[in-house]
This record gives C-alpha cells, structure tokens and sequence, in this order.
C-alpha cells in the first residue's frame, strides 16, 4: 500500500504533523498552496481567510502533480479555519474529487482554536460517498508541543495498520 498525505500549511503546524506521519508510516507528501498566498499576520489573517472558509472559496492553486494511480490510501491535511477545511483543501477535494472515489481518505485537522468535528463533517460532506478511514484533530502541535498531540498522531499513525489490512 503506498501512502501520499495531500496538505496545506499556512504557520507550520499542519506541515509538522504532515512530516511527521510521513516519517512513521513511509508516505509521500504534496504541499499544496494558492496562487495568490492569505495574509499571514495580524486581522487580514483571520479577516480574509476566514471569510474564505466560510463562503467556501476555491482558490486558485499554483500547479502540483497528482497521479492517484500511484496510491491507495490519500490523507488530507488542513488547518482549521473558522470551523472548516483551509480553502485551498476546498480547491484539492473539489478538482479531484472523482481520483479520490476509489482510494482509503484519511484526515487530519489542526487548529489552535476548537472546531475539529465540525470540521472533519465538512469535509465529509465536501467528499459525499466517499467515507473517511481514519481522522485525527491536534492543537498546535508545532507551536504549543504536549505530549497528549504526540499520542493522538501516533495513534493515528498505528490504525494504518488496520488500514492496510483492509486494501488487501
């Protein structure tokens, strides 16, 4: 079974929980990213993405190459913003969704402010049919460290395990 974890990172802590699942369950990793980059500091931050977030825009992405043939299991990262999925996730799922019909789809949010399930239900409902093999929600695993986000991504990591199992 090879793995690819698809993500957007804005402030590194969905790169580290990206890095870092890769490293224990040997996946593959494509960093997406908008054409046009969010403010990253300050109000315009939380102003224009999160009016992003919640008028779920698809934002235009700067070209990645993604051959789903090569994988069977598709895990999905994205920062939380304003209770859902970043907006360049929403562009991923949405250009792709038809490649992601026939693979595992597992996710992982971060956030540094709640909003975890209600996340992971709109990308479900963002993905239709398709259901979810495996979810993962962690606080700021990179800027606010604890051993209780460790234990969450390793276990989130050993159900690869179950996964695999089930592809076969």
């Amino acid at each position: 079974m090879k793995n690819l974890i698809v993500y957007y990172s804005m402030n590194g802590n969905t790169d580290y929980v990206a890095q870092k699942v890769s490293s224990i369950i040997n996946a593959d990793l494509l960093r997406i990213s908008p054409k046009e980059a969010f403010p990253d500091k300050g109000i315009k931050k939380f102003f224009w993405g999160g009016k992003s977030a919640v008028m779920g825009e698809t934002p235009e992405l700067e070209e990645y190459t993604f051959n789903s043939d090569m994988y069977d299991h598709i895990i999905i990262g994205t920062p939380i913003w304003a209770g859902t999925m970043a907006p360049p996730i929403r562009t991923f799922i949405v250009d792709n969704k038809n490649k992601l019909v026939t693979k595992k789809i597992s996710v992982y949010c971060t956030h540094s402010g709640g909003g975890g399930e209600k996340a992971i239900r709109k990308i479900k409902e963002l993905l239709g049919e398709i259901p979810l093999a495996n979810t993962l929600v962690v606080v700021e695993p990179k800027d606010k460290p604890s051993d209780e986000s460790e234990l969450k991504i390793t276990e989130f990591c050993d159900k690869f395990h179950f996964i695999k199992e089930e592809i076969k």
